[in-house]
């Protein structure tokens, strides 16, 4: 048994009129579901444009949004007008920001892997900064700019050796991790050494990165200050905390706001006499609250004795954390936002896998039935951004909506999309 769903997991915009039907942004969702059709993720753009404007007036102009959390044309324009970089870490991501048209200079490349051709793009567009990841990676940077005569600007990431308490698989910090050169080692060091050296690049700062969905600032501190301490000797005049600040999903999670993280941060560097510029990247902070996904419901099968699965359709294609991470999710049927939730449900997909869930255990109203569209809050990061066509399934279409209107800005996938690569 639960009550309505917590307003705090849903956006700003939310509001739900007498009869119980939930808009936002002005929009009605169960007529978005029935003009786009669904699976349909929705974004609040007040509250994208509202973290986006937090994140700047907590770290300065140099923070960046990292774009792996959700990134489309429309989104990269959104962050770049509210005053944000994008962090980009693929030669997609970073072609994608581009034909968006964020200034290269307005962004930040990383990756751990970095191949000759995204290289050259980054150096030949010319990004405002390099997190370089490994000597093979100086190596290459090196014949780039034996080739070229081009100094692109650089970080060096640096792992830590601060474990954040979140899942093995997005924890990033820890010495035994594929990211960064670790301090303990001395690698750490020797990469900065080498690229204060060299005339292939120009050094001009720090950059370490935790973890994701990470919900206690005292992580972030006990980071920043193995940071500070390291960057000291050196004096380079930039520091990058990176991303990883948690959300909550569930009812009884809280987390620290964008503010809250930042004054943390800033406290830690303020002890230290730090006199460097702090950035940050923000990613499932800004867009994660933002967007609800709805889903039609299409079978609702009761097992006596055991439970009831709900099946959507969508899944596993458009939120691949529930099989990923375990991540848990609440659900609501928006034409009943403020309606009590006594029965229990297992919300899944309509692929060929057992594992395809959406909500382990959630809950809904007693009078759901097929036909229904059922939402779930707290999808607008890493649902979109690593989907798939598993199945061969179609990819939802993307809405944005604000003062009443719904723009469409990433069309649904037809069949077609599905052979137009195929030779």
């Amino acid at each position: 048994m639960a009550g309505p769903l917590p307003a705090h997991l849903l956006p700003d915009t939310t509001t739900i009129d007498g009869s119980g039907r939930a808009s936002i942004g002005g929009c009605d969702l169960v007529a978005l579901a029935d003009e786009f059709g669904t699976p349909l993720f929705v974004y609040d753009e007040a509250h994208l444009r509202a973290r986006c404007r937090e994140a700047v007036a907590a770290f300065g102009g140099g923070v960046a949004y990292a774009g792996k959390a959700f990134l489309c044309g429309a989104m990269a324009r959104l962050a770049h007008e509210e005053g944000m970089h994008i962090d980009v870490a693929t030669g997609g991501e970073l072609f994608l920001a581009l034909h968006a048209g964020v200034p290269a200079d307005r962004l930040v490349m990383h990756g751990n892997n970095k191949s000759d051709i995204e290289l050259a793009m980054a150096v030949d567009e010319g990004v405002g900064r390099i997190v370089v990841d490994s000597f093979d990676e100086m190596d290459r940077l090196d014949s780039l700019h034996a080739a070229t005569g081009t100094v692109p600007r650089v970080l060096i990431r640096i792992t830590p050796g601060v474990e954040a308490h979140t899942h093995e698989f997005i924890s990033t910090g820890q010495d035994d991790s594929k990211f960064g050169f670790t301090v303990s080692t001395g690698l750490a060091a020797a990469a900065v050494e080498r690229a204060m050296a060299s005339d292939s690049v120009e050094l001009v700062g720090l950059h370490a990165h935790i973890g994701s969905q990470v919900f206690e600032v005292e992580a972030f501190s006990r980071a920043v200050e193995v940071l500070v301490e390291f960057a000291g000797p050196f004096g380079l005049p930039e520091l990058s905390v990176g991303g990883g600040l948690g959300v909550p999903y569930v009812e009884g999670e809280t987390a620290p706001t964008i503010t809250e993280w930042a004054a943390g941060i800033r406290a830690v560097c303020g002890a230290a006499g730090v006199t460097a510029g702090i950035s940050a990247e923000p990613g499932r902070a800004i867009v994660a609250a933002a967007a609800v996904t709805l889903y039609r419901v299409g079978t609702v099968k009761e097992l006596p004795g055991l439970r009831t699965y709900v099946a959507v359709d969508g899944g596993m294609s458009d939120n691949p954390r529930p099989v990923l991470y375990g991540s848990g999710y609440e659900t609501f049927l928006p034409r009943a936002a403020h309606a009590e939730r006594p029965r229990p449900v297992r919300v899944v997909g309509k692929h060929c896998e057992s594992g395809d869930l959406l909500v382990r255990e959630g809950f809904v109203p007693a009078d759901l039935v097929v036909g229904d569209v059922i939402a779930t809050p707290v999808t607008g990061a890493y649902g979109h951004s690593m989907g798939s066509n598993y199945n061969q399934v179609l990819r939802p279409a993307v809405v944005f909506v604000a003062e009443g209107q719904a723009r469409l800005v990433v069309a649904r996938e037809t069949f077609e999309d599905l052979v137009r690569r195929e030779r």
